[in-house]
């Protein structure tokens, strides 16, 4: 990894300029950030209901008292032993971030199709606390949300991720963050989705790594030292 060794006023001259490019990045997500706030909603008809430890609940009942919902949609299929690395890198920043968000009236909660002794056994390995629910294996929820897929529409090419940018062939599970609203009425309402490299939003670590000369440091590949905590 080959660098120039440059005096301090030279080594100034470059940082600046590269400061005035992350000006203009950062005034460029400003006005990204605010878009996105002003996306519309949709009305949320569909009765979801989930299945976590204590029992059945809403989409409303993921709320809380809070006006905002935050759904991450993990990677955990039915009947699979394999946990998602990726999704479990997430899910380490988000336990942490949401004591803080959650002041902000945002709730959290994690959803996947597998069953609630799969979740629970899951969370516990990895002793994460958020609430993490059940869709159920045939349930709407992620079918609709565009992170899972049948076998049929698999095979036929029918199965569209990330917007269509994507055909899954072989997964019947993918990831993303689904964004939710409840109005004073208890009105559900959906304002943002995002899938595949979108969730990098969520991941605060590589923010850190992207501040280094090495970067993220994935010389094997996309997120290749990437594990589930217990196994560094």
């Amino acid at each position: 990894m080959f660098h120039a060794i440059v005096s301090r006023e030279e080594w100034l001259t470059a940082r600046k300029a590269l400061f005035d490019k992350e000006r203009e990045i950062t005034h460029a997500l400003d006005a990204l950030r605010a878009e996105r706030r002003a996306l519309p909603w949709v009305r949320i008809d569909q009765p979801y209901v989930f299945e976590g430890p204590q029992g059945s609940c809403t989409l409303g009942d993921l709320f809380g008292d809070r006006s905002q919902l935050a759904v991450y949609h993990f990677m955990l299929t039915p009947g699979s032993d394999h946990i998602c690395p990726g999704c479990s890198f997430t899910m380490d920043h988000a336990d942490a971030a949401r004591q803080h968000f959650e002041q902000a009236d945002l709730a959290f909660a994690a959803v996947s199709r597998a069953p609630v002794a799969q979740i629970e056994a899951a969370k516990k390995r990895l002793g994460w606390t958020f609430p993490w629910v059940s869709s159920g294996e045939d349930g709407r929820f992620a079918y609709d949300f565009g992170v899972s897929f049948t076998a049929e529409d698999r095979e036929a090419g029918r199965a569209l991720y990330n917007y269509g940018h994507m055909h899954i062939q072989r997964s019947p599970d993918m990831f993303g963050l689904s964004v939710f609203v409840k109005d004073a009425a208890g009105d559900v309402f959906h304002s943002y989705s995002t899938y595949h490299r979108g969730t990098e939003l969520l991941m605060g670590a590589f923010n850190w790594l992207d501040l280094t000369p090495k970067g993220r440091n994935e010389t094997g590949g996309t997120m290749s030292w990437v594990r589930l905590h217990d196994q560094y």
